[in-house]
């Protein structure tokens, strides 16, 4: 394994940390252990508690990020979610679950975006694809054994266990990276006012992927917790529905590294590769409305495809076009449209489905996310203003 190759490592690690623990303590808070959590009101608001610390924290760590630099926010963000996680196992209870939960959640908010602005300063621009693929790869696949890995811990030692094994991970990750993941110095940057920030942050080259990034995530949230509903309506089995989520999940996190290498080697581009993506995505929530098992598969094969293009090629998007000074800010912005649409779309959906059906929330959704494609096509065949 090539030096450049290794150093890349310790990143991805911290993806796949995120990830699982995000949803490996979520899927399993309410459970069958002993200090699980029984309270549907109080399970709501320890998994608001996580989201809530990233929508608020993520931009203030990625600008801090640039102005001291990634590194030392990555490694104090995971030495904090290994402290966070541990606080739970020493004192056990409901008042050290908030504070754990609280604890990772801002501690995640920190390494993450730290960790996608490293991927991108310390790959080639030519291999931006390659990298934010790996990443978008590895961060799925905390995403799709979390709840699986997350249930066997619970299972055999509760909660208690589940934490202690995040917080080893995360110590071990954040030691790793501090031996392998070399210092990047922040670079110096113009003076920039609000007027400045707010432009930069309206741009097309930021507002775009950033909007299908959130458009992604929306119907990958809502394909995990609506297409059970589905399932269960139309007469299938937990199998059959589990089986349908597995495959979404698969698509999503097998197709990743696959665009990410197409993009660098020429074979498609950042705009193309989104706008098909989003595509597929949408018609995919279409499909969920098609009767039996058809249906259900037809929606996770292309929801998880479409969405497993967006996510490497909006990140190498953004990366292409911000500064490298201002690489932490661009991303943990980016997190936050994730963060946004991850609790918007079902929101979206279950707003319109308990006023029309399950059928109209899906095709709400659908429409909203093919809104992007439609307004590309929009744009390319507007005839061009005449030079003065």
């Amino acid at each position: 394994m090539s030096a450049d190759r290794r150093r890349m490592w310790p990143l991805y690690a911290a993806g796949f940390t995120t990830a699982f623990g995000a949803h490996g303590i979520a899927a399993n808070l309410g459970g069958f252990s002993g200090d699980a959590v029984t309270s549907l009101l109080v399970l709501g608001g320890l998994l608001a508690l996580y989201d809530g610390a990233e929508i608020v924290l993520k931009p203030l760590f990625g600008t801090l990020a640039d102005r001291v630099g990634a590194r030392p926010v990555l490694l104090g963000g995971l030495a904090a979610f290994a402290v966070a996680s541990a606080a739970y196992v020493v004192a056990e209870g409901p008042g050290s679950l908030w504070v754990a939960r609280l604890g990772q959640g801002a501690a995640a908010s920190a390494f993450s975006p730290a960790a996608s602005a490293l991927v991108a300063r310390l790959s080639p621009p030519t291999g931006h694809g390659r990298a934010f693929g790996s990443y978008g790869f590895h961060k799925s696949l905390g995403y799709t054994l979390g709840p699986l890995l997350g249930g066997v811990l619970v299972w055999g030692g509760g909660l208690r266990l589940l934490f202690a094994v995040l917080a080893v991970l995360a110590a071990v990750v954040a030691v790793w990276a501090a031996f392998v993941v070399p210092s990047v110095p922040p670079l110096p940057k113009a003076r920039q006012t609000v007027v400045d920030l707010v432009r930069s942050l309206t741009e097309p080259a930021f507002i775009g992927p950033v909007a299908a990034l959130a458009a992604a995530t929306a119907a990958l949230s809502v394909g995990v917790g609506f297409l059970p509903v589905t399932g269960a309506a139309a007469g299938l089995g937990t199998v059959a529905t589990g089986a349908a989520v597995s495959v979404l999940a698969a698509c999503a996190t097998l197709v990743q590294p696959r665009a990410g290498r197409a993009l660098d080697a020429g074979r498609l581009t950042t705009r193309g590769g989104i706008t098909a993506g989003l595509v597929l995505t949408a018609a995919g929530l279409a499909c969920a409305a098609l009767p039996g098992l058809f249906g259900l598969l037809s929606c996770a094969v292309l929801v998880g495809t479409g969405t497993g293009l967006v996510t490497p090629l909006g990140f190498a998007a953004l990366a292409a076009s911000t500064p490298p000074e201002r690489l932490g800010r661009t991303m943990g912005t980016a997190e936050l449209g994730r963060e946004l649409g991850d609790a918007g779309g079902p929101l979206l959906v279950a707003g319109v489905a308990t006023a029309a059906g399950l059928a109209f929330g899906y095709a709400a959704l659908a429409l909203l996310v093919a809104a992007g494609p439609a307004l590309v096509v929009v744009a390319r065949r507007r005839p061009a203003a005449p030079s003065p």
